[in-house]
């Protein structure tokens, strides 16, 4: 029996892969790195520390004994301390050089840092998928004619695809916020406790040539380009802010199509996909609720609120660092980016499985189409001589008639029997279902939605062809 609390990150939403990033196992191992780094950059400008040492902390880098850091941990109430004592019980020979000039966040902040670039990677690799399988789509059905809204009430037509290049476009903004954030994450660095390197001046003589050489090896050898240029204790909070918005901005754009799906299964025009044992709901065998794309608004939603957390915490950072941003972060930061990992895997199952019904989306265009198809049959009719106000003030009757017996008496709309009845119009009804072509009233959406693929989305999917075709099975 489970009788302790459980994340349903854990146990039902986010992947393995992003869920190792946040585990303690990646952190403590990135801590090692770290202090190896430092290590061997110390020595090569010179600190007193040898080959074997350094040898000594590569021998066990990954070999963590967690029992120790942890009994130590209950002792010192210190977790950084803690596991700098536990690295020297395996490492005696180069235990008195470990975290040598360094202050804690030297680990937790670069580690951070590190780990958020990683969690980046996992994003966009997923959200670069959602978008290849969403530009599919929008090309098969890029010429299927359907209904567009505004105030979720019928407008004019667009297509099918067209509409779906309204999704792929905000995920595409998307995508160079995660680009940007990819291009400008920096290490902290080895800045000291309040960001002074006062240590490191001590260690080096006042050398700062040394001081600053050693901040670029380590960063160097930790794969990143730059450390901050200043900073206190911590590396800015703002930093978890501007991560968190874009992991925000990936949730309203997730929300936004799933909305959008939701009200599309309403009307039975397009579904999301449905297992063949899939349970609607316990009460009634016929339903097939929407229940993945419910979740992926529930799921933003979290996210959502959650980009409100680094935001004050950012604001309420005190001089050189205090620690009430310890525990906030340490739940907002990992569960944006867990509820993110799940939106995007839940959207790349919906959208390799998406289905359309044709006739249905035929149906409510051919239902709706005779009203806005009545400018095209009055200048039909001027043409033949007919008076275009007089011809307004019929249609514009007949419409109110037609719409009458939809909305009151559940009937069939019979606008185009009226239109051809009325002998102001001078037309037949083959003449009129020849002027009903659904296709003559999309606009441009065929070639905009080519366009738009081919000039805008194509281009990215080409240069990033090797993280394509990813699949996605949910276990719940």
């Amino acid at each position: 029996m489970r009788t302790n609390y459980e994340s349903p990150f854990g146990t039902r939403y986010a992947s393995k892969e992003m869920q190792y990033l946040f585990s303690a196992e990646f952190k403590f191992k990135t801590w090692r790195r770290l202090w190896i780094a430092l290590a061997r950059a110390e020595k090569q400008l010179g600190l007193a520390i040898t080959d074997e040492q350094i040898a000594e902390l590569e021998a066990h880098q990954d070999d963590i004994n967690y029992e120790v850091a942890e009994a130590r941990e209950k002792e010192v109430r210190h977790d950084v301390m803690s596991h700098v004592y536990a690295y020297g019980v395996q490492c005696p020979k180069a235990s008195g050089i470990i975290h040598l000039g360094a202050t804690s966040c030297y680990v937790g902040d670069n580690t951070d840092i590190i780990t958020m670039r990683e969690a980046m990677k996992v994003v966009k690799r997923k959200l670069l998928n959602v978008i290849s399988l969403l530009s599919d789509f929008a090309l098969r059905y890029k010429e299927m004619p359907a209904l567009a809204y505004t105030h979720l009430q019928p407008a004019q037509l667009t297509t099918v695809g067209k509409r779906a290049t309204l999704w792929i476009n905000e995920l595409l903004m998307d995508l160079e916020e995660i680009d940007y954030r990819l291009e400008h994450f920096r290490l902290l660095g080895s800045k000291g406790t309040t960001g002074t390197q006062a240590s490191f001046v001590e260690l080096f003589d006042g050398d700062s040539d040394k001081i600053k050489k050693l901040e670029q090896m380590i960063a160097n050898e930790m794969g990143f380009d730059q450390v901050v240029p200043v900073s206190g204790q911590t590396y800015s909070r703002k930093v978890d802010a501007q991560v968190l918005s874009t992991l925000g901005g990936i949730a309203q754009s997730a929300s936004k199509f799933a909305n959008d799906l939701r009200i599309l299964q309403n009307f039975k025009e397009m579904e999301e996909p449905f297992e063949a044992h899939q349970i609607g709901s316990s009460a009634m065998p016929y339903k097939r609720n929407p229940m993945r794309s419910e979740r992926i608004c529930a799921l933003a939603r979290y996210v959502i609120i959650d980009t409100l957390n680094p935001a004050f915490t950012a604001a309420t950072q005190w001089f050189e660092r205090t620690l009430d941003d310890s525990a906030n972060k340490r739940i907002s930061v990992a569960e944006g980016f867990l509820a993110v990992d799940s939106i995007l895997n839940i959207m790349m199952n919906v959208c390799d499985g998406l289905v359309v019904y044709p006739k249905v989306v035929e149906q409510r265009v051919m239902r709706e189409l005779p009203f806005m198809a009545t400018e095209n049959i009055m200048m039909s009719a001027v043409k033949k001589g007919g008076d275009r106000q007089q011809l307004h003030e019929k249609l514009r009757v007949h419409a109110l008639a037609a719409a009458k017996r939809v909305k009151e008496e559940g009937l069939e709309n019979d606008m185009i029997d009226r239109i051809c009845a009325d002998p102001a119009f001078q037309i037949t009804k083959e003449e009129l279902e020849g002027v009903l072509k659904p296709i003559h009233y999309v606009g441009r959406s065929v070639e905009q939605t080519e366009e738009f693929i081919n000039d805008q989305v194509r281009p990215i999917l080409e240069a990033n062809r090797d993280v394509l075709g990813e699949k996605v099975q949910l276990s719940v």
